[in-house]
């Protein structure tokens, strides 16, 4: 075995430990504390907390993982060795499998031979193609049994055989933890090879033993082929794993999407081998036919590097949890074998199926009664009027932070699943759409100043989909009316829930002078362009969607709202240069709305934000500085103010792009290049971090929100959108239904905690309130 290591490391220093440079000793002392005691709580209950500074930093790590009809992903470093896996949900193995090796063994007729090993030391994989007159299929299948309760996977490797090519295999050999001394070792598995040339001649005994518990197993396969001077071959090798369920801490169970399509048996591992092998040269020409109008664009730059990047994916096949029938305590129920089918349970019994029949019927006992629940949790397919359930996506905010599709986040990326997977899209905005009428009263504790708040209240849309039990707890880019209609009414609460945060009832709602927005140890205090640019678009947004849906009263409600404030977002004056200034026009606009603020007030504001944290922070070799001050000094207040973010620099650049700043907006997102991916930069090529800061140090690796970079594609190629178009609204009549909107809001309005009240807070309501009267 070849032992190696990785030689370079990110050059920026992690800081997966506390920050240290919080805004004041006492805030970060606190959070530290209430931090610490979050993590020894989860730890007690067996489970992992969603954020662990004191964790190890994957600093080694980097990876294109990929959607692979939801079977878990696969990472590779920036040498091309597969060293990051991610099978199960918030689990990840951060090391290379030595034992995964290619070897390429010559033997010439005068006797001279060669070999080399392609291990991860030395990931130059070869690309394989496919020849045609398939006559056999050599497929080893290795099941596995695995550690710490998690659901099973069988991988299979797989090589194609032809009347020139000899397949031979080896279904079994120790890698590790064994003391037997009759097993059949790696060792003796390449001295075999390597003296030999081929598996033909194994002792069958010694090669299909079962494994012991705690040991690791492998299987090799080898192809041998002789060619004639200067002659060329092409032989197909495939790789595939099954691994049909997928289970959360919590205990429940779902079956992965592709299982819809190839069955909840580990079987499914060798016909997805086989098709590889049969299909792939198809499935690679309808990949590149997707990519090439991106990838052969002559205006992209060649440091505008368009990956997909999906942290860690989970794609359900959106049916119900799967639990012990046994434990069902609620409800009487019948499996009900026959059913008036025996027919088709004979047919069933006679081809073996018996199992994946009961299977079935009880999967069905499950979605039956999971309907009478559903009300009670954050499943979208709940909302599905007649369209196809292509299952719940789920993906990681990061390999650091542990929660599944934040929300304020992908806001950023969202970009990526609206143009390349816009079913997931809509997917994970049906079940944001169910879980803003959950509620849920149970108090937990607020890490920033640790006091107690409700989980998830009536009306509020949540930061996340949760951990340890997810999902329990746009229309116009897709033309999706139906999807348009099921959302409506979560659309329509949620903004009524928002305005309560209109304090002086003037139309902008206010910041509250604590980190309430994705910038989450940053505070805003008062009208912010950030969430004020929000705010008006989303009320311009709801409008358009009531118009879609033809609620005419609730388009004229949201229309006029939308006015009121209006005037004070184009003008709102900044003491310093922020980046988020901007991207809510960027979303208004790629939406087909009416920008928020006028074309010249963009531009001017964008021309700033570029020359001040683009450009006077290293020249733009970074990307844009997260606050900046008129001085043209970076704003030191926060841990968040000093840093670069990578997604939001991605959503300026777009923003650029959109006003017609082409040449800038590729500057600003050159600069992520030189620290991401260039040789002199910081060393993250495929695992872009969250943010770097001022001193280069990076936090939270592998993160959701650098996806926005495909907001910048969107801006480019100026999608079609299917919204209809919009109309001005006549102000010469009030909405007729105002007044019960209002009620609604008074409805969902946070009790008043008095406690929080400073002295200087109660004077100015006073005050205020004396002016009104």
């Amino acid at each position: 075995m070849v032992q190696t290591h990785v030689d370079e490391q990110p050059k920026g220093v992690s800081r997966n430990r506390p920050p240290a440079h919080m805004n004041g000793d006492e805030e970060k002392a606190g959070i530290g504390l209430r931090l610490g005691l979050h993590i020894v709580e989860e730890t007690s209950k067996g489970r992992i907390a969603v954020i662990d500074p004191m964790k190890k930093g994957l600093q080694d790590l980097v990876r294109v993982s990929h959607l692979v009809c939801s079977a878990g992903s696969m990472g590779r470093s920036y040498k091309g060795d597969f060293q990051r896996w991610q099978l199960f949900p918030g689990t990840c193995e951060d090391k290379p499998v030595l034992a995964n090796q290619f070897s390429a063994f010559i033997s010439r007729q005068d006797g001279r031979k060669y070999s080399t090993v392609l291990h991860p030391g030395k990931p130059d994989l070869p690309k394989t193609l496919l020849v045609e007159n398939l006559n056999s299929l050599d497929i080893i299948p290795t099941p596995s049994r695995t550690a710490d309760g998690q659901p099973p996977v069988t991988f299979v490797i797989a090589a194609q055989e032809k009347e020139d090519i000899l397949i031979s295999e080896c279904p079994y050999f120790v890698i590790s933890r064994s003391s037997a001394s009759d097993e059949f070792t790696a060792k003796d598995m390449w001295n075999y090879v390597k003296e030999h040339g081929s598996f033909d001649h194994l002792d069958p005994i010694k090669t299909s033993m079962c494994s012991r518990p705690g040991s690791s197993i492998g299987a090799a396969i080898a192809a041998s082929v002789k060619l004639s001077p200067k002659a060329t071959q092409d032989i197909s090798f495939s790789l595939a794993w099954a691994c049909p369920e997928v289970k959360f801490s919590s205990g429940k169970t779902y079956h992965r999407r592709y299982t819809k399509f190839y069955g909840t048996d580990g079987d499914a591992a060798a016909a997805l081998a086989h098709d590889a092998i049969l299909e792939h040269a198809s499935w690679e020409r309808q990949i590149e036919e997707w990519q090439n109008p991106i990838l052969q664009d002559e205006r992209f730059p060649a440091c505008k590097l368009l990956f997909l990047r999906i942290n860690s994916e989970t794609l359900s096949d959106g049916l119900p949890p799967i639990q012990s029938l046994t434990a069902i305590g609620w409800k009487k129920f019948s499996l009900d074998m026959l059913n008036g089918e025996s027919d088709d349970f004979n047919e069933m019994v006679r081809q073996n199926n018996t199992a994946s029949d009961i299977l079935h019927r009880m999967a069905s006992v499950f979605e039956r009664m999971h309907a009478s629940i559903a009300s009670n949790s954050a499943i979208g397919t709940t909302l599905l009027q007649g369209e196809e359930n292509i299952g719940q996506f789920l993906y990681l905010e990061g390999i650091e932070y542990y929660m599944w599709n934040t929300y304020d986040v992908h806001f950023y990326a969202s970009f990526s699943l609206i143009m390349l997977f816009p079913k997931l899209q809509l997917s994970v905005q049906r079940d944001f759409a169910a879980a803003v009428m959950m509620h849920d009263p149970e108090k937990l504790r607020i890490l920033h100043d640790g006091k107690w708040a409700a989980r998830k209240v009536l009306g509020a849309v949540p930061h996340d989909l949760g951990l340890y039990d997810p999902w329990f707890k746009r229309c116009c880019n897709t033309g999706d009316k139906s999807f348009a209609r099921a959302v409506w009414p979560s659309v329509y609460i949620a903004m009524a829930y928002m305005e309560q945060f209109d304090k002086d009832k003037d139309g902008m709602i206010e910041n509250e002078d604590f980190p309430d927005q994705t910038y989450d140890v940053w505070s805003m205090a008062g009208i912010s362009a950030y969430c004020g640019g929000l705010w008006v678009a989303a009320l311009q947004a709801a409008s358009a969607l009531a118009r879609e849906v033809g609620d005419k009263a609730s388009e004229k409600l949201f229309g006029t709202n939308m006015r009121r404030p209006s005037l004070s977002i184009a003008s709102c004056g900044m003491v310093l240069t922020s980046v988020m200034m901007m991207v809510t026009t960027k979303y208004a606009k790629a939406c087909g709305l009416f920008p928020i603020v006028d074309k010249d007030k963009a531009q001017s504001a964008l021309e700033k934000i570029y020359s001040f944290n683009v450009m006077k922070f290293k020249g733009g070799t970074r990307g844009a500085m997260n606050g900046m001050w008129p001085d043209g000094t970076v704003d030191m207040s926060a841990m968040q103010s000093r840093e670069i973010w990578p997604g939001v620099t991605y959503a300026l650049a777009a923003s650029m792009i959109q006003e017609g700043m082409v040449e800038q907006g590729f500057k600003t997102a050159e600069g992520i290049y030189h620290a991401a991916w260039s040789p002199e930069g910081l060393g993250y090529s495929f695992q872009t971090p969250e943010a770097w800061n001022n001193d280069d140090e990076y936090r939270s690796l592998c993160y959701m929100r650098p996806l926005a970079i495909w907001a910048m594609q969107w801006a480019l190629s100026n999608p079609k959108l299917h919204n209809t178009p919009q109309a001005d609204i006549p102000q010469d009549s009030f909405p007729k239904n105002q007044f019960a909107y209002a009620r609604i809001t008074k409805l969902l309005q946070l009790p008043e905690d008095e406690s929080s009240k400073s002295f200087l807070r109660v004077v100015y309501e006073i005050i205020r309130n004396r002016f009104r009267s």
